[in-house]
């Protein structure tokens, strides 16, 4: 059985505590970090780093919110005797230009990239969970999902294929050195398509509505984001709206080419959580 110790940030987090039971189910050694866990960890807090750190071959990293923290703690990393850096960045971002969108998950990239430890590094698309779990979820409880995201589909990702990728590859040394893989689903498709076939599964009436990135920022501070954040959120349509962030809105091998099987479908998600009352009014 394997006896390394693999760190995992973000804990608490979508991805983060999908991951941990995988890695327990595979018989690995886990240390799980995020603010609340009991070894914490905060972004905002290096000087708790280096007890995280301590003895762990290889971490999980969700990169931090702001630039400049992953170089630190990569350089922590490897004074610490990691062995492997496994990052969750986001599809296409070396594509992402001057937009003011996920300048934190390419840095960390860059923080990543330039260590000398073994890197890999994880592209996944929106996931599909977003419409139960986060953005999208309330807005389709409303009965109406208001974006700026335009015509260009999207291939959505099943978070639990990101995570099954994430620990095959934390789990397989070697393997997966220096690749960066871009994961989605099976095939694109756009925002209303999504709401439509979360109608049909739910019983719900769900409609999509195209707004401007103005007034979903604004939105998103009647919600209770602040202006700065909202307008990055914002910033993230608009480029998928040009198709950056998806390149091209195509499908990707990268979840079959880890896994060896395909992804999920978004209509085996939807009907998984339709059948939780997730959408239910």
């Amino acid at each position: 059985m394997p006896t390394e110790t693999v760190l995992v940030l973000g804990a608490t987090g979508k991805t983060g505590r999908r991951i941990l039971p995988r890695l327990r189910l595979h018989g690995t050694a886990v240390r799980a970090a995020s603010r609340t866990s009991p070894t914490p960890f905060d972004w905002s807090a290096p000087s708790g780093w280096d007890v995280a750190l301590a003895g762990a071959a290889a971490v999980y990293i969700v990169a931090p919110p702001t630039t400049g923290p992953a170089h630190e703690f990569v350089a922590r990393a490897e004074a610490a005797g990691v062995q492997r850096l496994v990052l969750l960045s986001g599809r296409g971002a070396d594509t992402w230009g001057d937009s003011p969108f996920g300048l934190d998950m390419r840095d960390a990239e860059a923080a990543v990239r330039g260590s000398s430890l073994d890197w890999t590094i994880l592209r996944p698309n929106n996931f599909n969970q977003n419409f139960d779990e986060d953005v999208f979820h309330a807005p389709l409880l409303s009965g109406e999902l208001a974006l700026p995201a335009g015509e260009v589909p999207e291939p959505f990702i099943d978070i639990e294929d990101v995570a099954d990728v994430a620990a095959a590859v934390l789990t397989q040394p070697g393997r997966h050195t220096g690749m960066t893989y871009e994961l989605s689903g099976p095939r694109a498709i756009t925002f209303e398509e999504s709401c439509e076939l979360i109608a049909r599964a739910s019983g719900e009436s769900i409609t999509y509505k195209q707004v401007s990135p103005e007034e979903y920022a604004a939105i998103l501070v009647e919600q209770g984001l602040g202006e700065d954040t909202a307008h990055h959120v914002a910033a993230m349509f608009v480029m998928m709206e040009q198709g950056l962030v998806t390149g091209a809105a195509a499908a990707t091998d990268g979840v079959a080419t880890v896994l060896g099987r395909p992804p999920r479908t978004f209509e085996d998600y939807v009907v998984r959580t339709a059948a939780t009352g997730a959408w239910q009014r």
